[in-house]
Order: structure tokens, then C-alpha cells, then sequence
């Protein structure tokens, strides 16, 4: 099942920056072959459930591993069944709906 989902991996572990954490979660969602886009408070990621559901959980075991204590990770999802949708497209409905108002 194809869906789109955002999600923001928060890891908590005594330090202000979390850059280098959040590069490594980015880079297990790239190896998904998933569409993903990086922005100021999370990720966008469109491809198959399965896959995204075992990056995230690659994602905890890979940060726990380098010694993270505790993550949070918000996560939104959107499924359709009666056709297939992008985030582009998502945006662009809208802009277009701007333009007609």
C-alpha cells in the first residue's frame, strides 16, 4: 500500500544540535528508495507502508545503537485508494485554488 507520511525523529540525548542524528535517520530514508524531502521540521517520504514503517524502525535501533537514550518520532500518514497522489500535487491544488480566489 502506497502512502504518504511525514515524520520527524526527535532524538534526545543531552545534546543541543541533533544534525548528525537526523542526517543518519535522512540518509536510512534515501536507502528506501522512497520519494523524500527533507525540510525545517521533518521529512516527507511517499512510497509503500512496509518500507517506511522499517526505515523508522531502523531509524530507533541505528540511534539507540550510537548511544541515543530515548526518541520520540511524530509521524503522520495519509492513504488513499481512489488514486494515486503526490505532495507535489497536494501543493499544487492548492496554489491552484489560490490563484481561482
Amino acid at each position: 500500500m502506497k502512502i504518504l507520511a511525514e515524520i520527524c525523529v526527535i532524538p534526545i540525548n543531552g545534546s543541543i544540535s541533533l544534525r548528525k542524528e537526523i542526517a543518519i535517520a535522512h540518509r536510512i530514508l534515501q536507502q528506501t528508495g522512497c520519494t523524500i524531502e527533507l525540510h525545517g521540521y521533518g521529512t516527507n517520504v511517499e512510497g509503500d507502508y512496509d518500507l517506511i514503517m522499517n526505515a523508522i524502525k531502523e531509524i530507533h535501533q541505528t540511534l539507540h545503537s550510537m548511544g541515543t537514550v530515548r526518541i520520540h518520532t511524530a509521524l503522520k500518514i495519509s492513504s488513499r485508494i481512489d488514486k494515486d497522489q503526490t505532495f507535489t500535487q497536494k501543493v499544487e491544488a492548492v496554489q491552484q485554488q489560490l490563484q481561482e480566489l
